[in-house]
């Protein structure tokens, strides 16, 4: 059974919009924080958002915001992530992830992770 699996990742042009969706499988909001994390070649993983259960608080890490959305929802145990207005910069493999949910998305904290989901933008 896989725990945690994104979907929804594929190719669209420069402008374009696109959801994916991170179900989260035998876990539940109740038990864990979850983020979305992305990484593209070269560079290090960032953070974007995550929803902390707890104090029911979405957390978008710093020029997140706007383009970014989240949405948790726990009628069927999933988050989705929301993405608009995409630019080729947005080139990346999204992941989701299990763990701490704070204003600081520190991937030490996440100790579970889906296998993730190819976006890629093109001019």
């Amino acid at each position: 059974e896989v725990q945690l699996q994104a979907s929804g990742g594929g190719t669209v042009q420069a402008g374009g919009s696109l959801r994916l969706s991170c179900e989260l499988g035998e876990f539940t909001f109740a038990e864990y924080g979850a983020g979305w994390f992305r990484q593209a070649p070269g560079k290090q993983r960032e953070g974007i958002a995550c929803f902390s259960p707890g104090p029911n608080e979405t957390y978008y890490q710093s020029g997140m915001k706007g383009r970014f959305t989240i949405d948790p929802d726990n009628a069927k145990n999933t988050l989705y992530l929301h993405m608009s207005s995409l630019e080729p910069e947005d080139t990346a493999v999204y992941s989701c992830a299990l763990g701490a949910c704070g204003s600081v998305m520190f991937k030490e904290l996440y100790h579970y992770w889906g296998q993730g989901t190819q976006v890629t933008v093109s001019s």
